[in-house]
């Protein structure tokens, strides 16, 4: 199972990265993993982006960060809101910090820091109101693989 592929420590650091972040922007954050993706990895991370009910934000500013740790693939999804106001080379700043950490092996470290630069990131765009109201959940969801 792909929950099998972190400790609780690990779950719990990459919960807390995503509370701290989504401190700095009324953007939410989830994050899937699984094993593996035999597919495009932007397909299935748009699949598990609806499966997750992640476009009802009301600013629709959803980011997914998806993770099939055995195939190495990753992709990051944000939702319309933020397409429309964002450069297309976005996310490559978190992609990269998060590659570093995975090619060290060290998968919650690599989540951890790349959720936070999400959030510093999605600040610029869509800063924290004092009224935001979590929409989506900070856990992590896992596929059956």
């Amino acid at each position: 199972m792909a929950r099998d592929l972190f400790t609780e420590a690990e779950q719990k650091q990459i919960v807390e990265a995503i509370k701290q972040a989504e401190k700095n922007t009324s953007g939410e954050i989830r994050v899937h993993i699984e094993k593996t993706c035999k597919e495009d990895v932007l397909d299935h991370a748009a699949y598990m982006f609806d499966a997750l009910e992640m476009q009802k934000t009301e600013l629709r500013n959803g980011v997914l960060i998806y993770l099939a740790v055995e195939d190495r693939k990753l992709a990051i999804l944000g939702d319309a809101g933020i397409n429309q106001k964002v450069p297309v080379n976005f996310w490559e700043d978190v992609k990269n910090i998060m590659v570093e950490n995975f090619k060290k092996g060290d998968f919650a470290k690599g989540l951890s820091d790349g959720i936070i630069k999400a959030g510093e990131q999605l600040k610029q765009h869509f800063p924290y109101q004092k009224d935001d109201t979590n929409e989506l959940s900070d856990d992590i969801s896992f596929g059956n693989n």
